[in-house]
């Protein structure tokens, strides 16, 4: 359709963003370890025209592991099984710029692109937790700035390597033994600052181009790395005014690549807890937030701070000032300290408001209600759609598809039927043409910074 059109994506964290959904009655405690958990929740997203799933991750433990389910599998072994059982989900899934390589990363995203044929997403992050250090050998966190100037240059590699092969460089000709036509498989004979590496890569594009990049990061550095390098952003806003001084900033921060602005797809992550009345749905938030342990939501508080939860008074407001650590997640610092300040909220008050969402905003309500407020963000410009995040998985996402889904439809917002089969089919994203396509090969950075679509 020509008109714009809401997009909706499933953050499928385990159980589901609340702390507690592990331990509902109609719950799987072992569903984090259980891929066919994951795989569920993918049918049913695609029961409901959803654009993808997204898998975080973080290659460490960095949660209470004697309370909470986690991200624990590797996702784009976990998608890879999800694409068997599915046929238009988008599969999107986190991988480290920090302890990986790009050709790894390269390679793996597009190995499960061509398996997929053509639904899978890359989520870029920097990550900034000390646990993840340790496991990669190293004593301490990298600086904020140092991550994200690695993190483009490591970009920049990866989208090189994925149009090293032009579309038709396989042939495949029996007759003639003609396998490959190697004047269209390029190295990409990149030198930077950071990384050395000649490619070309060795497995092909597929029927997307190239894996859809995504984004996830609210920071000056994060959001110039989205402006440069991103197809879709995944954002923490609280209100419609944030969001749209957001999108306005990074569609800004775009054109200063030489891109389009609205080439951008922007998602807010949104947690909901829905009922058939609005007392239901409220009750459910109570059992949720009824079932987790108050030292739990404290040590995460604290956490998220970067502060000792000694200093957190339970029925006193945050600290003030808080300084904007160093080298920890800075959307979800800003996210949490904000909601704080504009409500003036105890900590005991703010440890309820952000529920399992830590900084995330949460809707609780009728379909009806859910329904109105992603019309009014959607319309008001603050956001391209909502990287959901059920209370409860799955029968929290099943609630949304059977209910929430319907009224968006009715009110022409929401897809009836995929249009396409591939992930940028289904974001509105154009095809990719590789750089290398028709011209002599060329460094990557160059190219890069010479715009993308």
């Amino acid at each position: 359709m020509s008109h714009r059109q809401l997009h909706l994506n499933v953050n499928l964290l385990h159980s589901g963003v609340y702390a507690s959904a592990w331990r509902l009655p109609d719950s799987d405690p072992r569903a984090c370890f259980d891929v066919g958990h994951y795989v569920r929740v993918a049918q049913i997203a695609e029961r409901g025209k959803l654009d993808a799933i997204f898998l975080a991750d973080a290659p460490a433990i960095t949660d209470r592991i004697d309370y909470r389910s986690f991200m624990s599998l590797e996702p784009t072994i976990v998608l890879a099984t999800v694409a068997a059982a599915t046929s238009h989900i988008g599969l999107i899934a986190t991988a480290s710029t920090t302890y990986n390589e790009p050709y790894n990363i390269a390679r793996r995203f597009a190995t499960l692109d061509l398996a997929s044929g053509g639904r899978a997403g890359w989520n870029a992050v920097t990550t900034a937790d000390a646990a993840a250090s340790r496991n990669f050998g190293l004593p301490t966190v990298l600086e904020h700035k140092a991550r994200y100037d690695r993190a483009k240059e490591f970009a920049e590699v990866v989208h090189a390597l994925w149009d090293s092969w032009e579309d038709d460089a396989f042939v495949g000709d029996k007759e003639a033994a003609r396998f490959v036509d190697t004047t269209k498989v390029h190295p990409i004979g990149h030198r930077g600052t950071h990384y050395s590496v000649a490619g070309p890569l060795n497995v092909p594009r597929s029927p997307q181009g190239r894996p859809v990049t995504v984004q996830a990061g609210g920071s000056s550095d994060g959001r110039d790395l989205a402006a440069a390098q991103a197809e879709a952003v995944f954002t923490l806003a609280q209100t419609v005014d944030e969001g749209v001084a957001y999108a306005r900033d990074l569609r800004a921060r775009a054109a200063a690549y030489g891109r389009a602005g609205s080439s951008i797809v922007i998602l807010p992550g949104l947690a909901t807890v829905i009922g058939s009345t609005e007392a239901e749905a409220k009750r459910r938030q109570d059992e949720l937030w009824e079932l987790v342990p108050i030292e739990y939501s404290l040590a995460r508080l604290a956490g998220t701070l970067q502060v000792d939860p000694a200093i957190l008074e339970l029925d006193k407001p945050l600290p003030d000032p808080l300084p904007l650590p160093a080298n920890a997640n800075h959307t979800m610092f800003q996210g949490t300290v904000n909601i704080a300040r504009r409500g003036n909220l105890t900590v005991r008050q703010l440890l309820r408001a952000l529920g399992g969402g830590v900084g995330h905003r949460i809707i609780v309500g009728t379909p009806e209600q859910i329904a109105d407020d992603i019309e009014a963000w959607f319309k008001a410009g603050a956001a391209d759609g909502f990287n959901l995040m059920p209370d409860v998985l799955p029968t929290g996402l099943e609630v949304f598809v059977d209910t929430v889904v319907p009224i968006l439809q009715q009110r022409g917002l929401f897809r009836r039927d995929y249009a396409g089969a591939t992930l940028r089919e289904h974001f509105g994203l154009p095809r990719p043409v590789s750089r290398f396509a028709r011209q002599p090969p060329r460094a990557p950075d160059a190219s890069a910074r010479a715009g993308r679509t």
